[in-house]
């Protein structure tokens, strides 16, 4: 039993590394394949992505965790991966904060997966779709 948890260890290791190379909307889509975020003095690179609560986050700048630095306190070392944050895929809008806007041709469904598809007109933009003047309608 020891060597088969063992070899299961290096082979999560393997996929949790591989997985850093997805971009953000496949990222989102297997978001099991990225390490837990580890309070314990794990050091973190700009772009590393982690799960904390069940939701993936970004890596915005390096650090090494402290226990009360987690994804969803330290807005500045983290950002949350949206889904429809490529302009091809669509998801359901998430208000982002100012470190992960949407950029233009972004789509999203609002005000949930059953309402309306919008397109963002602008980069930078965490206003909702009910902002006309920022969002398209598309269907």
């Amino acid at each position: 039993m020891g060597e088969i948890t063992t070899r299961a260890r290096v082979l999560r290791a393997e996929i949790e590394t591989m997985a850093q190379s997805l971009d953000d909307v496949k990222a989102e889509t297997v978001p099991e394949l990225f390490p837990e975020w580890n309070p314990a003095g794990c050091d973190y690179a700009t772009g590393d992505r982690v799960r904390f609560a069940g939701i993936l986050y970004k890596v915005l700048q390096p650090h090494t965790s402290q226990a009360g630095w987690t994804p969803e306190a330290a807005v500045s070392l983290f950002a949350q991966v949206l889904p429809g944050q490529d302009g091809t895929q669509i998801g359901v809008w998430v208000q982002p904060d100012s470190t992960n806007p949407y950029k233009a041709d972004d789509k999203v469904y609002y005000p949930d997966e059953n309402g309306h598809i919008y397109k963002s007109l602008i980069d930078g933009n965490v206003w909702p779709p009910s902002n006309s003047q920022l969002w398209e309608l598309v269907e």
